[in-house]
């Protein structure tokens, strides 16, 4: 452009040399499931117990409750939650269930979700006031707060009841309405970035992941995103079915080569305070809270195994551990790239499983879940930052700038241990002046992320030469 007259002096600011990187979040959670009440079909953002008590009470049957108290139990986690319950479709409606009174109190067979309507032994209408002639919790704890109600009678309650069967596969995979463009579902989690700036990099759908759609969409959305997905073995799955279920004769669903995806067994019983009682819980859930604690405390780059486990009261099958066994079933399932839990004397259950399914079918380096993360999160990080880069005139300052960019960046992560080392570098030969007159510039980027220690040996020797030094 034309320089304007000017009689005196100016300055002309340049944007060259190097410019910050700043890593992407990846103690992300995406979470996708059922709640008593919440928001349906929006990515809701938890950061805290507080924030989850939007969903609801932990009412057996309902997913998301159980599964925030898992996550926050491990002490850390930024969930971004997606409730596809539809009371229209979801529920049964309970009509007239006549229970009797007894020391003040009777319990309704199901939670009732929504009003409950309430009759006397004749069925008609009762003109009982709730939080004055009686209570009702949304477990169904039904309690007399006054004479009116006395032992021995009969009511009759009518309610609608959470039904499991009528939440499908398609309910959680989710579609895009295409006259609306409505998501639902996993297609929620695609708008997470607009929304909040970051996705989630470990994504879960506890109790719905077991089914084969449901697990394809899983590994489906991470690769979209450069996330984690966690796939459950079902209720009641066996050590052998479990390892079974990584060949096509298997009868779970455990037979993928994709390192998006980490096998989890067995399930992990949780202790439900206001249900009063004991229940499975998929492991899922837990993983997802210890992972996200060791990326807060720790670092992504270090791997989630070998770290307690909270919150939990024990595991549906007890799996057998021997830190030097391999014949045990923790490490026949590790040997496998299945993520279990290792449990011996006096230290708690623990996360066991470096792999992810890739495992043993692959042998790159990627297949160690923190190794494919860390990678994640380099290659993230240096796009996001090089948007500004973006349209710039391509010269050698320009080039400089953005070379030196993202090695500052490795020399950052290599002096906090996230990688052993790396180099970003413009090499002539993948740049042939043809394709710089096309606009197209292309950097080369190595790094290599430390891989968790597995396994560790010793060579041991009863050396008699020391009976030498005798004297």
């Amino acid at each position: 452009m034309a320089a304007n007259y000017l009689h005196g002096v100016e300055t002309l600011e340049l944007k060259q040399g190097t410019r910050t990187i700043q890593v992407v979040k990846s103690a992300v959670i995406g979470l996708v499931g059922t709640a008593p009440s919440g928001e349906k079909n929006t990515p809701i953002l938890v950061n805290s117990e507080k924030d989850a008590a939007q969903f609801g009470s932990t009412i057996s049957g309902f997913s998301i409750p159980t599964a925030l108290e898992a996550i926050f139990n491990q002490g850390a986690g930024t969930v971004i939650v997606v409730n596809v319950f539809d009371q229209t479709r979801h529920t049964t409606p309970v009509t007239d269930e006549s229970l009797k009174v007894e020391d003040r109190a009777l319990k309704l067979t199901y939670p009732p979700l929504d009003t409950v309507i309430i009759k006397d032994a004749d069925g008609n209408p009762a003109d009982y006031v709730r939080d004055i002639d009686y209570s009702i919790d949304p477990f169904g704890n039904f309690k007399a707060l006054t004479p009116r109600i006395a032992d021995g009678i009969f009511i009759k309650f009518s309610y609608k009841r959470l039904d499991e069967t009528k939440i499908t596969a398609g309910d959680i995979i989710g579609e895009i309405n295409p006259a609306t463009d409505q998501r639902t579902g996993l297609k929620c989690l695609e708008l997470a970035y607009n929304l909040f700036g970051f996705s989630p990099k470990i994504i879960i759908t506890p109790t719905f992941s077991d089914d084969s759609a449901v697990a394809a969409e899983l590994i489906s959305t991470a690769e979209k995103m450069r996330a984690i997905c966690y796939l459950d073995a079902p209720y009641a799955t066996t050590v052998q079915q479990a390892i079974e279920g990584r060949g096509p004769g298997g009868t779970i669903n455990f037979n993928t080569s994709s390192s998006r995806a980490q096998l989890l067994y067995p399930m992990l019983k949780t202790y439900n305070v206001q249900a009063n009682s004991e229940e499975l819980f998929p492991y899922s859930a837990f993983l997802a809270g210890v992972r996200a604690k060791v990326d807060h405390q720790e670092g992504y780059w270090v791997s989630e195994s070998n770290h307690e486990i909270k919150g939990i009261t024990g595991i549906e099958r007890e799996i057998s551990a021997g830190i030097s066994n391999s014949n045990s079933d923790a490490n026949l399932l590790n040997e496998k790239g299945i993520t279990t839990v290792f449990n011996s004397y006096g230290i708690g259950y623990r996360t066991w499983g470096n792999r992810s399914a890739a495992f043993p079918t692959g042998t790159s380096p990627d297949n160690f879940i923190a190794v494919r993360r860390t990678a994640d999160v380099i290659n993230e990080s240096i796009e996001q930052a090089c948007l500004q880069f973006v349209d710039q005139p391509i010269t050698q300052g320009w080039i400089d700038s953005v070379r030196e960019t993202v090695n500052a960046f490795l020399r950052t992560l290599q002096g906090r241990g996230a990688i052993i080392d790396g180099v970003c570098k413009y090499l002539q030969e993948d740049n042939p002046p043809t394709q710089l007159a096309q606009g197209h510039v292309t950097f080369y980027v190595d790094f290599m992320p430390p891989t968790p220690a597995e396994r560790i040996s010793f060579t041991s020797l009863i050396n008699i030469n020391y009976l030498s030094s005798l004297k």
